[in-house]
């Protein structure tokens, strides 16, 4: 089983877009994907087609009896299913507090999966319980960088966390790439923003960028990823490369 964390403290850089497309290709070249929402904001199951569900991630972190085999629901598309939040979330910070060991929550309740299932967590734009519950539960982490100098600012702050996660909680959290978002190949800015990245990080950014474009607010509006609702498309041209190279690095 690979659980990979898709983690950023700097919101809207193209993480839930990450992983509701990223998770729709890989489930396309026939891996077994499971996605979980950690994000208060619960747009993950919008962009699978998933409503709001009975029971969530919150009671999934919180309560000792929900499984995560309660909390799955399935997608339309064969392979791929989701453990959705709900704004219920918002207050789990505050409550997992109470708890004893409150960010190894998730990675409880992810033992009883199978070997073969890739898990991808979303997670919010902020270091908490949440965050750390994924990145405790995680093998790897993917990084994405949106194509802009204060994007990069973001980036050094989650290294640092990562550094501190596994020192602390999860020495076996490893990076499996940091993923330029939102790239516009037309701007300067955006090419250095590239450049920089590429010259200090090396082989760690994917080979992959995610071009900026107006489809995926498109997607979102049809509630399918948009690997499925315009499969032509750069934008699903590209999350199938970034799958191509997510299996390409496993550990």
């Amino acid at each position: 089983m690979r659980v990979i964390a898709v983690a950023n403290q700097k919101g809207g850089v193209g993480k839930t877009a990450t992983v509701a497309n990223l998770g729709a290709a890989l489930a396309e070249l026939g891996e077994r994907v499971v996605l979980i929402d950690l994000d208060p904001q619960a747009n993950l199951g919008v962009l699978v087609g998933v409503a709001e569900a009975e029971l969530s991630t919150h009671e999934l972190l919180l309560s000792d009896a929900v499984s995560l085999e309660q909390v799955l629901q399935p997608t339309a598309w064969p392979g791929l299913a989701i453990a959705p939040a709900n704004y219920g979330l918002a207050a789990a910070e505050l409550e997992l507090a109470q708890l004893a060991e409150p960010h190894t929550r998730l990675a409880r309740k992810l033992t009883g999966l199978a070997t073969d299932v890739v898990v991808l967590v979303d997670t919010p734009p902020r270091l908490g319980f949440l965050t750390l519950n994924a990145l405790a539960a995680a093998g790897e982490v993917i990084i994405p960088v949106q194509a802009s100098y204060l994007a990069m600012q973001g980036l050094r702050q989650l290294l640092g966390t990562v550094e501190s996660v596994q020192a602390r909680v999860n020495p076996a959290l490893r990076i499996t790439g940091v993923l330029l978002t939102m790239f516009d190949a037309r701007t300067r800015h955006a090419q250095q923003v590239c450049e920089r990245l590429r010259a200090h990080f090396g082989k760690l950014v994917f080979t992959t960028e995610i071009p900026r474009s107006v489809a995926f607010d498109y997607s979102t509006v049809a509630a399918e990823p948009l690997v499925h609702f315009r499969p032509s498309s750069a934008g699903a041209a590209a999350y199938r490369s970034l799958a191509q190279e997510v299996l390409n690095r496993a550990p």
